[in-house]
């Protein structure tokens, strides 16, 4: 089976890539309090096993899907004191034996780190557990500036060299990195065949810059991470764009990477590297309950891609965090629960409240799922309500665009990608849409004429988590999770 990297020589790039790996194509990428263990094994969230159940009895064979998978980003600093054992269990949890396991596997572990002792000391006590080590290069989150790692350890050359070099020459397993690109292709392919020459055995490319976040995230450029492709000899992974499945196969072929890594678009719809269950027999009615009715849209498969019922996904990710030991926070299950509840929630909001108020008590959360489980029952009772009221309906009937982006709105019971166009420019003029020209999207991309962004979470104000791809905890979260990497560093704005 792919992973299990215990080979007496350390392989590196194809090799690892191919040997250990697996050669994936769909990765999973590191999201802070979203790529936690549940979501690892969760058979329609974030983690793929070989095969899903989507609902109404009907096995998927995932096999195409995601392949490989990331932690977490965990800060080195604290991770690498001997007196934070609790930091460590909750972080990366190894005592209940499912945490890099072998059913966890291939597995990387990410990093933030701007030590290279303590990012090694840190490195150690996973490196059994794991595949690889990846660093993150990437988060541009203010709380990342103010500990200085992430992306703004850009400018930091020498740094990073030693961050990366350490890893390479002490480890038994290879270390991998994650960064955002510069506002010139030169820099940007300078900087990754610097990553490359300090013994990155994989590189993932997000195509956007350390500006590009919030209102200004934009479109991520295809072209610098062709660029980056085309300079290195290691795998590279393109990160940035995926909303839709046929924006997979645009972005392997735009940007000649050798996977594609999605962060949002996961987190929204799980299902996004699953492919359209078109050629499949429809599925039966559910097996719990005969007498449910199952509407005719249940599931939508529209493009190249699937489009689940997102209360039929958070069923079964709830399911697997009361089969696992390891507890899952209350946090990244009400994170989870919004984001695919998005498009029901604002017209559900009673159902929003309660799932924005629901409050769990740290080790009682297996005991406390069932409290979970009756807000997404009541939410599918409503779902198949609305969704049998249009059963008469065709997919093309049910699908309408969003005038602002031109891209496709789905019905509001399947989990689908969540996006805003960008404000206006000052001036307060709107721009129209063939105005706003995209470079880094091919011709035929849906994208090509939209200058848009995967949202932000929408939670309430009652909720302490907010969690997005490659953001760092913010401070209404644990305070173990706040503190900088140097306790010294000042706030750079």
């Amino acid at each position: 089976m792919p992973g299990l990297n215990a080979q007496a020589t350390k392989l590196a790039g194809y090799e690892f890539y191919e040997k250990v790996l697996g050669s994936p194509k769909y990765i999973v990428a590191p999201m802070v309090d979203q790529s936690e263990l549940v979501s690892y094994h969760a058979g329609s969230t974030i983690y793929l096993s070989d095969k899903t159940r989507l609902g109404g009895g009907c096995l998927v064979d995932m096999a195409d899907s995601y392949q490989l998978v990331y932690t977490p980003m965990i800060n080195a600093k604290l991770f690498s004191e001997n007196n934070r054992k609790a930091f460590r269990e909750q972080q990366f949890n190894t005592a209940e034996g499912e945490e890099g396991s072998p059913e966890d596997r291939p597995l990387i572990v990410q990093f933030c780190a701007n030590d290279p002792e303590q990012l090694l000391t840190s490195a150690k006590v996973v490196e059994p557990f794991c595949d690889a080590i990846d660093i993150n290069l990437g988060c541009p989150q203010d709380i990342a500036r103010r500990g200085c790692y992430g992306s703004f350890l850009q400018d930091e050359w020498d740094l990073i060299y030693r961050l990366v070099n350490t890893l390479h020459k002490n480890l038994s397993v290879p270390v991998t990195a994650k960064f955002r690109v510069f506002p010139t292709v030169e820099k940007t392919v300078e900087y990754a065949k610097m990553l490359e020459s300090a013994g990155a055995q994989i590189l993932t490319c997000h195509g956007r810059t350390r500006d590009q976040r919030g209102h200004n995230t934009g479109l991520a450029d295809w072209e610098k991470i062709r660029a980056v492709k085309q300079a290195v000899s290691v795998p590279v992974f393109a990160n940035g764009n995926i909303l839709f499945h046929s924006d997979i196969e645009r972005c392997l072929e735009a940007t000649g990477a050798d996977a594609v890594m999605s962060a949002e678009g996961n987190l929204y719809n799980p299902a996004v590297f699953a492919p359209s269950l078109a050629s499949m027999p429809p599925p039966v009615l559910p097996p719990s309950d005969p007498n449910t009715p199952h509407p005719r849209h249940w599931h939508i498969a529209t493009d190249t891609g699937l489009h689940p019922a997102h209360t039929t996904l958070a069923l079964e990710y709830l399911s697997i965090v009361k089969s696992l030991k390891t507890p899952t926070s209350n946090g990244a299950i009400k994170a989870h629960l919004f984001k695919l509840f998005r498009p029901a929630l604002s017209r559900e909001t009673d159902l929003r409240d309660r799932l924005g108020k629901m409050r769990v008590d740290r080790g009682k959360e297996r005991e406390c799922v069932e409290k979970w489980e009756e807000v997404v029952r009541e939410l599918d009772a409503r779902m198949r309500r609305d969704a049998m009221d249009v059963n008469d309906k065709t997919i093309d009937e049910l699908i309408t665009i969003d005038p602002a982006t031109g891209l496709k709105i789905l019905p509001h019971w399947v989990a689908q990608p969540y996006f805003r166009p960008l404000p206006p420019p000052p001036g307060g003029q709107t721009l129209k849409k063939k105005e706003i020209k995209s470079e880094s999207a091919p011709a035929d991309s849906p994208m090509t004429n939209v200058n848009m962004q995967s949202a932000a979470t929408e939670e309430p104000p009652t909720s302490s988590k907010r969690t997005t791809s490659e953001r760092s905890p913010e401070p209404n979260d644990d305070a173990s999770k706040r503190i900088k990497l140097n306790t010294d560093s000042t706030d750079s704005g």
